[in-house]
């Protein structure tokens, strides 16, 4: 198949597929979500998400119905039905279906199950980015990866129409994350990155990175840093679940970072060393 929709059960062309009008998610966004590659029918880092994906639920106290193990056997076959063999996986669970009431449904019943399979090519890790900064007003639940994605929606649009691929939001000058990635500078030969608090999402990329400062000996900082320490840094970095890790060169329309490339490239070819060791 060329695009594979799954919901509780039953799986098909996703264009084709349809969801129940009182699954929560289309009052309230009530659900959690999460994503990553596959390659040569291997999903990456699949673990890692499936902790998190538990871990948002947990939060919102959202009962999945699934074991973790069931819930890795379900994608793993779903990536298998895929004609192609590099593709973006995405899931979410949401709390579930009942008549709209801002209360939880009472009845017993479990979350529903989605998932969309798509053809996507590996990210090009050396393309370069344009970003936007602005001021962060989402909700103080960052750290749940929650479909409740809005804010997250309209910043992306605005860097769009700006021509740039991410914004990056701050808090009174704090730089958080960006609209849909995590992001991270080095200074002085560290990599920092912001700590993992309410206010961003624990990204497995994130993750994934300062592994490999440590193993390249690069030093790591879970400090807060501010806009100013951004716009003044020696690289600008961008990491998701999408994008491994890439370097940003222009921010709010002013070149940035492209001074620690002897940093840079070497954990750029890590991560895609190892993400391309465990798809293999």
């Amino acid at each position: 198949m060329k695009n594979l929709g799954y919901y509780n059960g039953k799986y098909g062309e996703a264009d084709e597929m349809t969801v129940p009008m009182n699954d929560r998610v289309c009052y309230f966004g009530d659900g959690v979500y999460d994503a990553t590659y596959s390659r040569n029918y291997k999903i990456y880092a699949l673990d890692e998400h499936i902790d998190r994906l538990y871990r948002s639920a947990a939060l919102l106290q959202i009962e999945i119905a699934q074991t973790k193990e069931e819930m890795r056997n379900i994608l793993n076959e779903m990536v298998k039905k895929m004609d192609t063999g590099e593709n973006f996986v995405y899931w979410q669970v949401t709390r579930g279906t009942g008549k709209r009431n801002h209360l939880f449904p009472t009845d017993g019943s479990k979350g529903n199950l989605w998932i969309n399979i798509s053809p996507k090519d590996i990210v090009d890790i050396h393309k370069q980015l344009k970003l936007i900064t602005m001021e962060d007003t989402r909700f103080f639940h960052c750290n749940i990866k929650t479909l409740n994605l809005i804010p997250s929606v309209m910043a992306s649009q605005k860097a769009k129409e700006m021509a740039c691929d991410e914004t990056v939001f701050h808090r009174s000058g704090r730089v958080t994350e960006c609209a849909h990635s995590n992001v991270h500078i080095i200074k002085d030969g560290v990599f920092r990155t912001a700590p993992l608090d309410n206010l961003i999402l624990p990204g497995t990329a994130r993750a994934h990175l300062i592994t490999a400062c440590h193993k390249l000996g690069i030093a790591v900082s879970e400090e807060p840093f501010s806009v100013a320490e951004m716009m003044a840094a020696d690289e600008v970095i961008v990491s998701s679940a999408g994008s491994l890790c890439l370097q940003a060169v222009e921010i709010d329309g002013k070149p940035v970072g492209q001074k620690a490339p002897e940093i840079l490239k070497p954990l750029q070819d890590e991560v895609l060393r190892v993400f391309m060791e465990e798809t293999n």
